[in-house]
């Protein structure tokens, strides 16, 4: 998720829009524009997900480290075929290096959108505060800001997007990041050993690569919350992605499985972990890159940190050996760099990226 060459269509800040759309005196509010009204609520089925029979799988990372039991590994693979999301518990990542990440990243947006607008996109760079994947001057748009930072290797983070208030954002940064990449590494490897892979060798695909962060702030629409979108439907062209959010009882991600969305209760103090297109094709298909989507509340904002751990920038991309087994090869190979290109020079659009690197069998 680091192709600095491709950016995105400069477009109006939703969080003040929000707030203009969301006054309280109806004759002062102003409209939803059409360009956020993506979304049709009478065509599609949610499928909610406090059933635990509807919901994404839970892995217990205690449990995995168990060298006596490989059930919960077998679980973990289950869940990367299946669903290609779970929500991770025991992780072992200090609940006070999350919340001072979140409290930061909520202080932000809290600014003055003069001063977030310090941290603005520039052409040609998808860092910064605004958003993404605006390729089109008609097409539909999110109900939502971001602020996108390359924060690992730290040689390649840009740091004129950086906020420098709160005066400790980079710090919590630093120590949220440092801990989370060192727990997707050990999930890596755990997801390798469950598929009947090399585990050190899929950690060393993504050791000391591009890390990336995606803070998104989604504000409520009183108006019209079951047309608009906070991010459309999409899947992750990295390796493995953990996401925590701010505000754990306000939900708003849906994974689609089977042609349904099911809505994603968060787990109060877990990560939300999901496979990305990459992990797909490196395993042939043994792990599913799935698609998801973020929905709108009519009254609560939601808060969300998203981050992203990618391969060497200039590796090709294909099926490994160790995956196959026998099998035949489901996916054409491709240059990462070019494969990353297409996905940030486009809209979002489901599955398209993977799908078009898949084989006829």
């Amino acid at each position: 998720m680091a192709d600095r060459a491709a950016g995105s269509l400069p477009v109006a800040n939703v969080q003040v829009l929000a707030e203009a759309c969301n006054g309280g005196v109806d004759e002062q509010q102003q409209q939803v524009p059409e360009r956020y009204l993506s979304k049709d609520p009478s065509s599609e089925e949610v499928v909610a997900g406090d059933d635990s029979a509807c919901a994404i799988p839970v892995i217990d990372l205690r449990k995995l480290q168990d060298p006596h039991s490989s059930e919960e590994c077998a679980k973990l693979a289950s869940a990367c075929l299946n669903w290609g999301f779970f929500q991770l518990i025991n992780h072992g990542l200090p609940e006070e290096v999350t919340g001072n990440l979140m409290n930061d990243v909520a202080e932000f947006f809290k600014q003055p959108l003069q001063d977030k607008k310090e941290c603005s996109q520039q052409a040609g760079s998808l860092e910064g505060y605004g958003q993404a994947f605006v390729v089109s001057d008609d097409q539909k748009l999110d109900w939502a800001d971001m602020l996108y930072l390359q924060v690992h290797p730290t040689e390649t983070r840009d740091l004129r997007f950086w906020p420098t208030r709160p005066a400790s954002f980079g710090h919590s940064v630093d120590v949220y990041s440092s801990e989370a990449r060192q727990l997707a590494y050990h999930l890596l490897e755990f997801m390798a050993r469950g598929a009947g892979a090399e585990p050190a060798s899929q950690r060393a695909m993504f050791e000391g690569q591009i890390q990336s962060m995606r803070v998104n702030y989604y504000p409520p629409c009183r108006q019209q919350a079951d047309r608009v979108l906070g991010l459309t439907a999409h899947t992750d062209a990295c390796g493995l992605t953990l996401l925590r959010q701010k505000n754990h009882d306000v939900q708003g991600l849906q994974v689609k499985k089977d042609g349904k969305w099911f809505a994603v209760k968060a787990l109060e103090g877990a990560f939300i972990v999901n496979v990305g297109d990459v992990l797909e094709i490196m395993s042939n298909g043994k792990f599913k890159s799935v698609e998801h989507r973020a929905v709108i509340h009519p009254t609560n904002e939601r808060i969300s940190v998203a981050l992203f751990h990618n391969p060497c920038q200039d590796m090709v991309v294909g099926p490994l050996p160790e995956f196959m087994k026998g099998d035949k090869v489901c996916y054409r190979s491709t240059n990462y760099q070019d494969f990353l290109k297409q996905y940030f020079t486009s809209k979002l659009d489901g599955r398209m990226h993977v799908e078009r690197l898949k084989l006829e069998q």
